[in-house]
């Protein structure tokens, strides 16, 4: 795409917005673009140089100091980006540049990557670092980094009360879509590019949702049967909650728990659209709200998607690395312990519970798991390399669902399956 004036102007102007830290990225992005109306190569530029630029944040300040008094601007950000991330070449950047700055972005492009220190290469702030190194090698550190620096592909799940799997690949393909098998998931698709879909005849009828194949593997793990009562206690928009709805045929009850009216006013368009008669979604005030309580031993299956830091989800919100701290992870894990304890509460006897994140941080972790099973001994840990096997997945996973970008081409995915004893041991 040509760089003009104009271009350059738009895009410093929400990269600075951006790294404000303000808002979520995705939030700043919507935000400009109603306030700004501009054509759709203005807006992909934008767009793509913004989620660019926090991608590599961390390079970029880096590459603001090789001057003396450098300073890490939303210009100077985002003329490093395109030169050494987005494609641009120095004589293209040119006719946009000031003096001294042509030079400047010579010894950009000339960075040798791997002399930097590991928190750049892998674009993880310092704090990151230390909590994966208790866990893992700088060299898997680097790798989940490098992971997290990809751009997400789109993955779609088809809902199987609407439509098979077969008949949406091969419709999308009939279209000259790049679309495969995912490949774990029985009901996802994966796009190589990005388009549209939000006016796609098939989406609009409700045989397909966006979904990350690592989440649709998490309502696998709990394979609620057709005339269960199953809680999805923390639904959010309710993609997990559409999925257990059609995984039971629309049968049984399914209740979409969130303390977020908005969440859940998000999911009525969705639920609309999927078919399904089975889902009672509920605003609830807290985890021990009245609800909890009025249902407890009587549920088969419980969801619990806790909130989390999002460490997992750092190749579609890079911003969350900067706007989550050591302290607001300590802050989740008081939550986490209590939602988990209080769902849990739910279960009748022989009912399954599945605990997830899309963290990769321990704490948020194992650690809640093990706290939960230390104070809870009529519960089991369930491997869920055996849990995967019964739905004929092929992956091996040891005690937890652990899912990467690197290993997986997936979010960054943790789950535990909980059962709860049928009988005193």
């Amino acid at each position: 795409m040509l760089l003009t004036e104009y271009r350059l102007d738009l895009t410093i102007q929400a990269v600075r917005a951006a790294l404000k830290m303000e808002h979520p990225a995705d939030a700043v992005l919507r935000h400009f673009f109603q306030e700004e109306r501009i054509g759709s190569n203005e807006r992909s530029l934008v767009a793509e140089t913004l989620f660019g630029v926090l991608r590599h944040r961390l390079f970029l300040e880096h590459a603001c100091t090789l001057e003396e008094k450098g300073l890490a601007s939303a210009r100077r950000i985002t003329f490093a980006y395109w030169v050494k991330f987005g494609g641009y070449n120095l004589r293209e950047l040119k006719p946009l540049l000031k003096v001294k700055e042509e030079e400047w972005l010579g010894l950009v492009k000339s960075i040798n990557m791997e002399a930097l220190p590991l928190s750049i290469q892998a674009e993880l702030p310092d704090w990151i670092i230390e909590k994966l190194r208790a866990h893992h090698s700088d060299t898997e550190i680097l790798e989940i980094g490098r992971s997290m620096q990809q751009v997400a592909p789109l993955d779609l799940r088809v809902n199987t009360l609407l439509a098979g799997r077969d008949e949406v690949l091969q419709a999308l393909q009939s279209e000259g879509m790049d679309a495969k098998a995912t490949p774990y998931s029985p009901m996802g698709i994966r796009l190589k590019y990005k388009p549209a879909l939000n006016k796609h005849a098939l989406f609009l009828t409700g045989k397909f949702e966006v979904q990350d194949e690592g989440s649709q593997l998490l309502g696998l793990m709990l394979s609620p049967k057709r005339n269960d009562m199953v809680v999805d206690f923390c639904a959010g928009a309710g993609g997990k909650t559409l999925m257990l709805g059609a995984m039971m045929n629309s049968q049984g009850r399914l209740y979409a728990w969130d303390i977020s009216e908005k969440r859940l006013t998000n999911l009525k368009p969705r639920l609309k659209r999927s078919g399904l008669s089975n889902v009672q979604p509920q605003l609830i005030a807290h985890e021990n709200d009245a609800k909890v309580k009025r249902l407890a031993g009587k549920i088969d299956r419980v969801l619990v998607d806790a909130p989390c830091s999002g460490m997992g989800t750092l190749r579609r919100n890079p911003d969350l690395k900067y706007r989550q701290s050591t302290q607001s992870v300590a802050e989740l894990n008081v939550k986490q312990t209590a939602i988990l304890a209080s769902a849990a509460r739910l279960l009748k006897k022989g009912g399954r519970l599945v605990y997830a994140t899309c963290s990769l941080l321990q704490e948020e972790n194992q650690a809640i798991v093990q706290t939960f099973l230390a104070a809870h001994p009529d519960y089991v840990l369930v491997p869920a390399g055996e849990v995967l096997k019964q739905h004929h997945i092929d992956m091996p996973m040891g005690d937890y669902l652990q899912l990467t970008p690197q290993k997986h081409n997936t979010d960054g995915f943790f789950a535990a399956v909980l059962e709860r004893r049928a009988s005193a041991e």
